[in-house]
């Protein structure tokens, strides 16, 4: 083959030109100051503001994470949805927004950000410092992944949970510590299997576990989001598998039809597991049912709150 020369068929304006063309103009003349030290800080003008504020800060910043766990894969990296707040008094106009992520970079430059209590305990308590503010908020949202294997099979695929961590540092009253799990399931009627000559409906099942940890979490060896996954799954007709050949199949079914569930069962069975745990104080289960021969969804929920048993 023979090289071929590409020639113009007309001739194009300048590059300079082309974006004049396009609406682009010189540059006006600066006349403000161009040093930090020299500019107008708004946000800090100090003057009654009327109102003081629940939470001002930044939402949806997209960064790598790295999230460690008990179940395989022991180490992944995910990408988190984070956000970022703390209390405003009203004699304050605004807050630095850029500290939230000037500080989020700090923590990244020194190595991968790690999804785990212990650095986002430090890293709220920072941000409250640096923002000169008595309370921040750090919340992580990301997805889980976990390995699951085929029960008769045993062959290995990839499942995951959407998880929430939040940490909020108060000054005067510590940390406030709060995590969710959403994690699908299987759910077979037990009322299609009580009243039908043969076989039963199922459908897909969507738990959501909320909740309230106390400090013992932070040296837990447990990995709480297996615990959680555990609470949500176990209690469940069936799990959810990745990879499924036909004696898989057989077994999950059979499983299925032999631990019919309602969600109003789901939701009280989960919530059983976590009114055990030590480390919950207070929990909220919530369960959603994509009905298979219905046009409605299912719902149930339930919230408890341990700590008012100590109150009575």
């Amino acid at each position: 083959m023979h090289d071929t020369k590409f020639i113009p068929l007309k001739k194009l304006p300048s590059k300079a030109e082309r974006h004049k063309l396009f609406g682009s103009v010189l540059p006006v003349p600066r006349t403000k100051p161009v040093e930090k030290n020299q500019m107008a800080d708004l946000q800090n003008t100090k003057k009654d503001f009327l109102f003081d504020l629940d939470a001002v800060g930044i939402a949806n910043v997209k960064h790598p994470i790295t999230v460690s766990s008990e179940l395989l894969p022991n180490k992944q990296s995910s990408i988190a949805t984070i956000s970022f707040s703390t209390s405003l008094n009203k004699t304050s106009k605004g807050t630095n927004m850029s500290r939230f992520t000037e500080q989020l970079s700090s923590y990244y430059r020194q190595g991968a950000f790690e999804a785990e209590w212990q650095t986002l305990k430090r890293f709220a308590k920072e941000l409250a410092e640096r923002l000169d503010q008595q309370d921040a908020t750090i919340e992580l949202k990301f997805p889980w992944f976990f390995e699951r294997r085929g029960p008769q099979s045993d062959l290995a695929g990839l499942n995951h949970t959407d998880i929430t961590m939040e940490v909020n540092y108060d000054a005067s009253n510590g940390y406030t510590l709060k995590a969710s799990l959403s994690a699908l399931i299987t759910t077979l009627c037990p009322c299609s299997k009580e009243i039908s000559e043969y076989s039963a409906h199922n459908q897909r099942g969507v738990v959501t576990i909320e909740i309230e940890l106390n400090e013992t979490i932070t040296s837990e060896e447990r990995d709480w989001k297996a615990m959680l996954l555990e609470a949500a799954e176990s209690n469940a007709s069936a799990r959810i598998h990745p990879v499924l050949k036909r004696p898989d199949e057989k077994m999950v079914t059979e499983q299925a039809y032999e631990n019919p569930r309602f969600v109003e069962d789901m939701v009280r069975l989960v919530a059983a597991d976590l009114y055990e745990m030590e480390m919950v104080e207070k929990f909220r289960v919530s369960c959603r049912n994509e009905e298979s021969i219905h046009m409605h969804d299912a719902i149930a929920s339930v919230t408890y709150d341990k700590r008012n048993e100590n109150q009575r």
